[in-house]
């Protein structure tokens, strides 16, 4: 479409006699020139050996393009064939192997070496496509389109329990999609599109670099000025739309599939009926009906996910999951929740659900379910599958993570973002999951009695020492979590007025209190889903916008809502009601906070020290040397008392002492 404001409907004008014989003997050719209508400064030496038929309108073709290398071309078009088409003003297209057809393309935008870009009818451009996630077979399929979140998509997929909901968002999804549709495609401002073969009935956003795709289908690539979409050298994709910001390249082959903002698929990575948000990096391997929340990770060729939800998930090589019981066909699914991550050659068979920040290694056939119990190791011994509760905690690389992820948001800042995204390692939704994990733990060892060497859950096997351990570290970490919470709320108030202290305990979100969800990387309480799925079914939440307002302003009232969660609970942890407390029980709260994050951190710096041992320095040292492998490795990864996070878990131990020492100097003696 060429630039209303630039080009006004009657600003164009029909072709001059001279200028369709420039035309004629430039090679261009056409059946009716009175249908080729350009803008006034229309210079015809810029169009050369070009068929028109349909349609046309042409703008003025006076900029330059530099390219690599330092040659410069000119805007114009050359060895190409138009049918029913707008070219705006300084576009560039060149050697146009077959045609295009019935598109728009705007200003500035370069196009050459391409076989074909057409389309064929009315086309919804992929908005709408119904991507079969989690169960190949169907019953939890989501429409895709530009705009789609994870938090929403998860909606639509996990609350099939609230049918009315998904068919009101469904029909705002379908409204959207007739919206868009069209009989004609467009490529973007300033999109680039280079060496690429067939590409039919897609919109192409401003700014898009579309560089050797094999062949594009069906799709939307939402891109934008800020947020280049790049499609690179085999790329073929069908039924997608691409959110701002993401990358699918080096032979990628999607199938009914959304690609959310900043999301790198490549090195023949292959997905049908899947869902991929923020910040997800995929290669090589293959994903199949999977949920991809934000920070899915998998980077090897021989990774199968496979009908599973996923977040902040980590796939190790091989990682594979098995969704076909070879009865009623792939109709089964698991979960991974939040932070999982899964070692090389690991296998877990679905149905299954993993608890949030676990690691799972080794095969599990017996459908594990672990999401009471957070934070822990899955580990297959001699055909057993053994849990370990809660140790995750005192891991490194759980630590590492969580504080990784926000550095590697790479989002545009001031690109709007689709999902709204919470990193805290703890939380309502984890801390729960540990309370209740500690009445979990404690009804198990008095079932199976106190002396037993090994207690059985769920087809898992637990040592007594780990349950016992790992009821150890919840606490631990409880304290940690009630005590962050109340200090923060406590940061900004004198303490010597207890009624004061108690007052500004008291919530101040109606919202909070009982069980949370992850909604696919966001926290929210069950009662404002269901309250947003209310809304939405009663008619007083109409659109899609006012749903993703509603969205964003839940994770925006995170913290208030936690807060009331932890009153909800705070005798539970405290032993006492907030308005109960004294000025001694602050001061005895504090403590625990401070021995906690002390304790965790002490943990964390002993567990760091074992990458420094001897065992990790087996294969420095060129001649195997003590001496030369010592060196070789202090060269290369340092020395462990100034490695970064060391130091990092050093100066939180300290920082938070203080913090504590400063918090206690402020009560009244």
């Amino acid at each position: 479409m060429i630039d209303s404001e630039k080009n006004p409907a009657e600003a164009f004008r029909a072709l001059t006699p001279a200028e369709v014989d420039a035309l004629v003997a430039a090679g261009c050719s056409c059946d009716d020139w009175s249908r080729v209508e350009v803008c006034p400064g229309f210079d015809p030496a810029a169009v050369r050996n070009v068929r028109f038929s349909g349609d046309i309108r042409l703008g003025r073709f006076s900029k330059r393009f530099s390219l690599p290398g330092g040659l410069e071309v000119r805007a114009g078009i050359s060895d190409a064939t138009l049918h029913n088409c707008s070219v705006a003003d300084d576009a560039y297209i060149r050697r146009v192997a077959n045609y295009i057809a019935n598109c728009d393309i705007c200003e500035g935008a370069f196009i050459e070496n391409v076989e074909s870009i057409v389309a064929t009818g009315d086309s919804s451009f992929g908005v709408g496509t119904d991507v079969s996630v989690l169960n190949e077979t169907g019953g939890r399929e989501v429409p895709i389109y530009e705009r789609l979140s994870a938090q929403l998509a998860w909606l639509i997929a996990i609350y099939r329990h609230r049918p009315r909901f998904v068919e009101a968002v469904r029909a705002m999804i379908k409204a959207h999609a007739d919206d868009v549709r069209a009989d004609r495609c467009r490529i973007g401002r300033a999109a680039r599109v280079v060496n690429t073969g067939e590409i039919r009935n897609v919109n192409i956003g401003d700014n898009a670099r579309i560089e050797g795709a094999a062949r594009l289908v069906d799709g939307t690539i939402a891109s934008s000025d800020l947020a280049p979409v790049r499609v690179g050298v085999g790329v073929m994709a069908e039924h997608f739309v691409m959110a701002s910001g993401s990358c699918v390249e080096d032979s990628a082959v999607i199938l009914n599939t959304f690609v959310g903002q900043a999301c790198h698929l490549s090195h023949l990575f292959s997905a049908h009926d899947s869902l991929f948000f923020a910040n997800c990096a995929c290669e090589n391997g293959e994903a199949a009906a999977i949920f991809a929340g934000p920070y899915t990770v998998t980077m090897h060729k021989s990774s199968l996910l496979i009908a599973g939800l996923f977040s902040f998930m980590n796939a190790g090589s091989g990682s594979n999951q098995s969704n076909h019981m070879y009865k009623l066909g792939p109709i089964h699914q698991g979960v991974a929740e939040r932070g999982s991550k899964t070692t090389s050659d690991s296998y877990i068979l679905w149905p299954a659900r993993i608890g949030a920040f676990s690691l799972v290694m080794g095969r599990h056939v017996n459908h594990p379910d672990t999401s009471l119990l957070p934070f822990s190791y899955l580990i297959e011994n001699h055909g057993l599958s053994f849990l370990v509760p809660g140790v995750n905690l005192k891991s490194v690389g759980t630590v590492r993570d969580a504080q990784k992820w926000p550095r590697r948001d790479k989002r545009h800042p001031d690109e709007p973002r689709l999902d709204s995204i919470n990193f805290n390692l703890l939380s309502p939704y984890t801390a729960r999951k540990m309370l209740l994990g500690i009445d979990l733990l404690d009804s198990i060892e008095q079932t199976e009695g106190p002396t037993s060497a090994h207690f059985s859950y769920c087809g898992m096997t637990i040592e007594a020492r780990a349950l016992r351990k790992g009821r150890d570290y919840y606490r631990i970490a409880l304290d940690k979590f009630f005590g962050n919470s109340l200090l923060s709320r406590l940061r900004d108030i004198p303490l010597d007025d207890i009624d004061r202290v108690r007052r500004t305990l008291a919530p101040t979100h109606h919202a909070g209190a009982g069980q949370w969800l992850d909604l696919a990387g966001m926290f929210a309480p069950k009662s404002e889903v269901e309250r947003l799925c209310d809304d939405v079914v009663s008619g007083a939440v109409a659109s899609l916008d006012q749903i993703e307002e509603r969205i964003a302003a839940l994770a925006a009232d995170y913290y208030d809502m936690e807060w009331t969660w932890v009153a909800d609970n705070f005798s539970a942890w405290a032993g006492k009601e907030i308005s109960d407390l004294t000025i001694d029980d602050l001061r005895t709260l504090a403590d625990r906070w401070e021995s906690s994050v002390v304790a965790l951190d002490r943990m964390l710096y002993n567990d760091a020290r074992k990458e420094f041992s001897a065992v990790s320095a087996t294969g420095f040292g060129a001649d195997g040397h003590p001496e030369t492998r010592a060196e070789d490795f202090r060269n290369v990864r340092g020395e462990y008392e100034k490695d970064a996070f060391v130091c990092m878990v050093q100066k939180h131990s300290t920082d938070k002492s203080a913090l504590a020492a400063e918090f206690r100097s402020r009560l009244p003696k």
